[in-house]
């Protein structure tokens, strides 16, 4: 290279630029929610630990949104490759088994969007978005359920509860419908679900 003309140097850096130019438009970025996230046991994260962790794996502008599992960031990898590979690295690096979601800004706002719950119950909203779709029959067997006092709706790209008091007054949680539904699942509440749409743009 040190030896090549001018035009043969002119010419492969326009290679190398356009192949990391392609690289670049080939990122896509993410917000990835992990399942079950704990402050301790064998589910515990710490955020700094794994924002160092996916970095050094690969990812791109890697942040952490509070404390209950939630990254921002980007990659070149589809969507079911980045949810294996983000279990993986959490797997070797921390030691974490853990359900991993990957989700578009695209794919986060039609979930907001889908929400049929009125805004004045916003911060008794929760959003249980699936690793996989659920079989039609035991969507249909969980929506045969009484859910009162509080209110469940099953959109296209998750669940929705509205719930009468506080989540954590209610049955109707994430393992709950985890159960029912035999899909792995992650929750969230509107605010975290309205901020990580924000982020993900």
């Amino acid at each position: 290279f040190v030896q090549a003309d001018a035009a043969s140097r002119r010419g492969l850096t326009q290679v190398l630029g356009a192949l990391i130019r392609e690289h670049w438009n080939a990122m896509k970025k993410y917000a990835i929610l992990l399942r079950g996230v704990t402050p301790t046991g064998k589910n515990r994260v710490p955020m700094a630990e794994l924002r160092a962790a996916l970095s050094d794996a690969g990812l791109l502008d890697v942040q952490t949104y509070i404390q209950s599992g939630n990254v921002i960031a980007k990659s070149a990898l589809a969507q079911s490759s980045l949810e294996s590979f983000v279990h993986e690295v959490i797997f070797r690096e921390i030691g974490a088994d853990i359900a991993v979601l990957a989700r578009t800004h695209e794919q986060l706002m039609r979930v907001m969007e889908g929400n049929p719950f009125p805004l004045s119950g916003a911060s008794r909203t929760y959003f249980s978005l699936f690793s996989a779709p659920a079989a039609p029959h035991l969507i249909e067997a969980l929506c045969r359920l009484e859910f009162s006092p509080d209110r469940v709706s099953v959109g296209q790209d998750a669940l929705y509860t509205l719930y009468a008091t506080k989540h954590s007054d209610s049955k109707f949680n994430n393992n709950f419908f985890e159960r029912k539904l035999k899909v792995s699942a992650t929750t969230r509440n509107f605010n975290t679900m309205s901020r990580l749409v924000e982020l993900s743009v």
